[in-house]
């Protein structure tokens, strides 16, 4: 669920939603879960995060009318559309507690719950990657080289903090393995 929920990260332009998405996908299927020590930092910390980084990217490409427009139809969109997916994971938690309560659990509708929901928050995904695509599409040469700029900016800071957490589970790992009792 990690996964699928660090892909609602919030972009200055598509290309920066599709960034966050790729490289939480590229994460090792062996690292921690979330929530641990620290994790109020994975998604930006204290400096904003990727809403934060957008919100600067607004202040500096200094937007016409029309570009202002689609910044404001692709920021709705954006807002919109984590809500929803938001309710649905809020749904589906409920869904999966109901069935707890249930003395056979009904696999095939626990994932088919969870297909529909995943294939809801994709459609949502593509309308917002969409909205930013087409604000992107309408910047000028030199605005686009700031987004470009803030997105190699970004993507940097993204591979050091995911180089760091990789160092750390490994750490954690050969600590694990070392306490662990000889067999």
């Amino acid at each position: 669920m990690y996964k699928k929920t660090s892909r609602v990260a919030i972009a200055a332009a598509t290309v920066l939603a599709l960034a966050f998405g790729t490289a939480h996908a590229a994460q090792p299927g062996d690292m921690p879960p979330p929530g641990g020590p620290g994790a109020h930092q994975m998604h930006g910390g204290h400096d904003g995060g990727p809403f934060g980084v957008i919100m600067k990217l607004h202040d500096q490409l200094k937007l016409n009318a029309s570009q202002e427009q689609q910044w404001q139809a692709a920021v709705n969109t954006m807002k919109q559309n984590h809500d929803a997916m938001r309710k649905s994971h809020e749904q589906l938690r409920e869904q999966f507690k109901a069935q707890q309560n249930q003395p056979i659990l009904d696999l095939s509708a626990m994932h088919a719950a969870r297909q529909q929901a995943e294939q809801q928050n994709a459609q949502l995904r593509e309308q917002t990657s969409t909205a930013w695509l087409a604000f992107y599409n309408g910047l000028n040469d030199q605005q686009k080289t700031t987004v470009s700029t803030a997105l190699k900016q970004q993507f940097a800071k993204m591979e050091q903090r995911h180089e760091k957490m990789k160092e750390r589970w490994q750490q954690h790992r050969a600590a694990k393995a070392a306490s662990a009792p000889a067999q």
